[in-house]
């Protein structure tokens, strides 16, 4: 039964475009905005040396595994790839209920993360337009509370992103999510090494004066507070924050990978193109950390306040540089937008598939019901944490990529998944598969468990 089906959906026009929406669609506010709270709540540097172990030896075996399931079903959502791949493999098709989850997930997820946008959009003319001027600290980060007890204030802004959201994801793979990548993930680069750059300039001429009395400068204390880790700090809540983060960073179990690897030509390397995906989105995390501790550090400002880091204390950092933080928000969209639109398509590409609709017409259908929901969480901010904290990030994402791994370890026809893992070492697609089939399960139901456990037992 197993074989490489003719690909029937469209397809990525180069690997460039592939690697390019697949980074974008990990790429997001949570690399900017959560990866920095993660760190800076858990230690920096001994945070830091998990997640990257979880990053290798998890998060991109998870990945190959999503790209695998995509590739090798003959559809483009996640659902009818699941019940394609499970009929050649002569298991059940019940299996099909981890692209449902995941699936569902990503279109929750899309209808809050419309509304972060929007606050990110809101906070760009405050630094551009003097919305900051002559306030204190503590009067700069309110801004954020009252920003987001305004419902009012902030529906146009997040009815404006879902719009755009919508219309990009109508125009298909090449003319709207490809295009979209290709062009604001190079630029997304440039600016935030960018601001890196500066954030460094600016921690190096800062003096600082260490908790142990010693003077330094604010991008010395950042890159040891990052990069000179505490042993000492590991403690079991530290290493499954960060195996969270490694998770959830990428963008597993959210369906958009199975959705992204049904678009992959056949002539592009599944586990290079994990191994490329996995690091470079790693990468963009640490670089965010380079661009936002040393104006943290450089200002004496709190390195735990956790969420609150983005939105409340890097303007107060910012708010004598206009310039430049209207440039960091501005960034934010940049990588919010090629987010949303991954996050929107496996919901898309099902509605297209199950109705036989139009993709314009299923864009429309499909993004009106997002911005429905959307809304509760704009006037809601108690269900958007429901959504967000309980129900996707602690159940359904960790479910999902649960369900994968032993779809693929073990259920999937192994001559199916050898073909889909081509073009690499016999030693490399061993060593993957182990990953897949052993490592990665025990590791995901550790953060599947302690996710339940934290959200409704503590």
């Amino acid at each position: 039964m197993a074989g490489t089906p003719a690909q029937t959906t469209s397809q990525w026009s180069s690997r460039f475009a592939f690697i390019m929406a697949a980074v974008g669609s990990s790429v997001g506010l949570g690399n900017l905005w959560r990866f920095s709270a993660e760190a800076g709540s858990n230690g920096g540097g001994a945070f830091i040396i998990i997640y990257l172990a979880c990053v290798l030896l998890i998060g991109i075996p998870v990945l190959m595994s999503e790209y695998i399931i995509g590739r090798a079903g003959n559809a483009a959502s996640a659902i009818r790839s699941v019940q394609d791949v499970s009929q050649r493999s002569n298991v059940s098709t019940n299996w099909s209920v981890l692209g449902m989850t995941g699936m569902v997930a990503s279109f929750l997820i899309v209808s809050f993360y419309c509304v972060v946008a929007a606050w990110v959009v809101m906070y760009i003319p405050k630094f551009l337009f003097g919305g900051f001027d002559g306030m204190n600290a503590q009067a700069i980060s309110d801004q954020f509370g009252s920003t987001i007890s305004n419902p009012m204030g902030v529906f146009p802004y997040f009815t404006g992103f879902a719009l755009l959201t919508i219309w990009l994801v109508s125009r298909g793979v090449g003319d709207g999510i490809e295009l979209a990548s290709k062009i604001l993930m190079p630029l997304f680069f440039l600016l935030l090494i960018g601001l890196s750059l500066y954030s460094l300039y600016l921690g190096f001429s800062t003096t600082v004066t260490t908790e142990a009395g010693f003077e330094s400068n604010g991008a010395a204390e950042a890159l040891s507070f990052l990069f000179r880790p505490d042993f000492g700090a590991i403690t079991p809540s530290v290493a499954t924050a960060a195996l969270g983060q490694a998770f959830f960073s990428i963008g597993l179990g959210s369906a958009i990978m199975i959705t992204y690897g049904s678009y992959l030509p056949n002539d592009i390397s599944i586990p290079r193109s994990a191994i490329t995906v996995g690091l470079i989105d790693t990468g963009v995390a640490l670089i965010a950390g380079l661009a936002i501790f040393p104006i943290v550090f450089a200002n004496g400002l709190d390195v735990n306040s956790g969420a609150g880091l983005f939105f409340e204390t890097l303007p107060v950092a910012l708010s004598n540089a206009p310039l430049i933080g209207g440039a960091f928000f501005f960034l934010a969209i940049f990588a919010a937008v090629t987010s949303s639109i991954s996050l929107l398509e496996p919901s898309v590409a099902w509605a297209i598939e199950k109705f036989n609709l139009s993709r314009p017409k299923a864009a429309i259908l499909v993004g009106g019901l997002m911005w429905a929901i959307g809304l509760i969480s704009v006037f809601s901010l108690a269900f958007m944490d429901f959504i967000d904290g309980s129900l996707t990030g602690a159940i359904m994402l960790p479910l999902t990529g649960l369900l994968t791994v032993l779809f693929v370890g073990w259920k999937m026809d192994k001559k199916m998944v050898d073909e889909q893992m081509a073009g690499v070492s016999s030693g490399l697609r061993a060593a993957m598969f182990f990953l897949v089939r052993y490592i990665a399960p025990v590791f995901v139901g550790i953060v599947l468990i302690a996710g339940i456990v934290d959200k409704f037992f503590s």
